[in-house]
């Protein structure tokens, strides 16, 4: 069968801002009443169950095409800001070359060391996750994949055990993330709750998720070892080179240089958390915190006032199709919001789904998240689109918002098995590895996430509300 190109985020979303528009010119407008109601972390606005009442029909022009983006821009300025200063920061973080070196360095010594093999895998994996929880690292993976390749194939692993560790390590963090700015931040400031909240929770199943993808690359790790004709790239890692150069490289020693730039890195990532927890910092505060992160840390770094500036723009510009993605899902809602279809929607399907049990109900909404997630892979456009339609049916089904932000959350679990991530596409290119024979490995585990999925949405539904 003539394999068909599954075309750019961009390009899905845009479609769906056109079906969004011809379906409102069909179903009926209607309203909800909304109240505010004053919470311990101040006032909310909410929508009242059983208020909803049908109104005049709105009908949008075919300009909304094109006027309802611009709108989604104006009307996420804040949080476009907060990504453009994200990728620019980041990116200065990672031109210092501090991360690299580090892993390379522990690496090295772990692999030098027979007594300490058993703790390769879990300790990398550990620091990638952290990587995933803290700041949302994800495309970063990818050259890592180069260096960890060779050095699980000189343990007595093979190639994929090489590629799961950075990858699989980030997207056990990313998936269960306690402060990545991409989904947790922006899910949250979009359901309207207290920007990281809920985060002894968050904790526990970033321990849980994280745990988990260890024993099971830990598990086939062994195996492999024991038996290389397991391996479902036996063939592959028989045809690379004999040696690997990235194996041997010699590592510079650590410099003053490095020193400062991992120590102000950690000490910004505690700041963070104690505004966060003390000082109740916003999404104005966390960016202007990264902005200067990024500006100390390239100056630690030796990158100079112009490297620092250009390294930051390029870090930005890499953030321009997340914005874009992000100005057009809020479009979605701009046309659904204006032809009053949005609590139309919000009455089918809360009537639907509050005929489920309440600890179903979560589960449901994790496998609607599944199946959006592959067509919307981007974590950051996947919660624009989807919250402000999941955030208020939370509130008419009887569960918490922050649940159905945790559902959204947990779906990134299936990220590295769709053919449409980028991430998982570029991991498996670097590492040579065809699609196909990973899905075929991941699957087991895959299925394992989803059940560790539904067990870890019980709680926040029926044991206590964690807002």
């Amino acid at each position: 069968m003539k394999r068909f190109p599954m075309p750019h985020t961009l390009v899905v979303v845009m479609a769906l801002v056109i079906i969004v528009l011809a379906v409102s010119w069909v179903i009926p407008s209607g309203e909800y009443q909304r109240v505010k109601v004053e919470t311990s972390n101040g006032a909310r606005t909410v929508t009242v169950a059983g208020t909803y009442h049908v109104v005049p029909k709105v009908m949008l022009g075919p300009q909304m095409v094109l006027d309802a983006p611009i709108k989604g821009f104006l009307d996420g300025a804040l949080l476009i800001c907060f990504l453009l200063m994200i990728g620019g920061s980041f990116a200065i973080f990672q031109e210092t070359g501090a991360v690299e070196f580090s892993i390379r360095r522990l690496t090295r010594a772990i692999s030098s060391r027979p007594y300490l093999d058993g703790m390769f895998i879990p300790v990398m994996m550990t620091i990638f996750s952290l990587g995933g929880g803290i700041f949302g690292m994800a495309e970063e993976t990818i050259p890592f994949v180069l260096i960890f390749i060779p050095l699980a194939r000189s343990l007595g692993y093979d190639s994929i055990t090489g590629a799961a560790i950075p990858y699989l390590g980030s997207a056990a963090g990313f998936a269960a993330a306690f402060f990545n700015p991409f989904t947790v931040g922006i899910s949250q400031s979009i359901a309207g709750l207290p920007l990281y909240s809920g985060l002894r929770y968050r904790l526990f199943s970033w321990v849980v998720g994280t745990t988990v993808m260890i024993i099971y690359v830990e598990w086939y790790a062994r195996r492999v070892k024991r038996n290389p004709e397991l391996s479902p790239v036996r063939d592959i890692d028989l045809a690379r080179e004999a040696v690997d150069p990235a194996a041997h490289t010699t590592i510079e020693p650590w410099d003053a240089r490095h020193v400062a730039t991992l120590t102000l890195f950690v000490a910004s990532m505690v700041l963070l958390v104690v505004g966060v927890l003390k000082w109740q910092w916003y999404i104005d505060q966390i960016a202007m915190l990264f902005l200067g992160m990024g500006i100390v840390l390239g100056f630690a770094g030796g990158l100079g006032p112009s490297r620092i500036a250009r390294t930051f723009v390029a870090g930005a510009k890499d953030m321009v199709g997340v914005v874009f993605i992000v100005a057009c899902a809020r479009a979605l809602l701009v046309i659904a919001q204006e032809a009053k279809i949005l609590d139309t929607i919000l009455a089918s399907a809360s009537g639907t789904v509050s005929l489920l049990p309440r600890a179903v109900i979560a589960q449901v909404m994790f496998l609607i998240q599944c199946v959006i997630n592959f067509f919307i892979h981007s974590g950051t456009a996947q919660a624009a689109l989807t919250m402000p339609i999941m955030a208020p049916l939370a509130d008419l089904v009887g569960i918490t918002r922050q649940t159905a932000v945790y559902a959204y959350q947990l779906c990134e679990f299936i990220n590295p098995i769709l053919p449409t991530a980028a991430v998982t596409m570029g991991v498996l290119g670097v590492a040579k590895i065809p699609w196909e024979r990973w899905a075929k490995w991941f699957l087991p585990l895959m299925l394992i996430l989803i059940v560790l999925s539904f067990l870890l949405l019980v709680p926040p539904v029926l044991m206590f509300r964690w807002e």
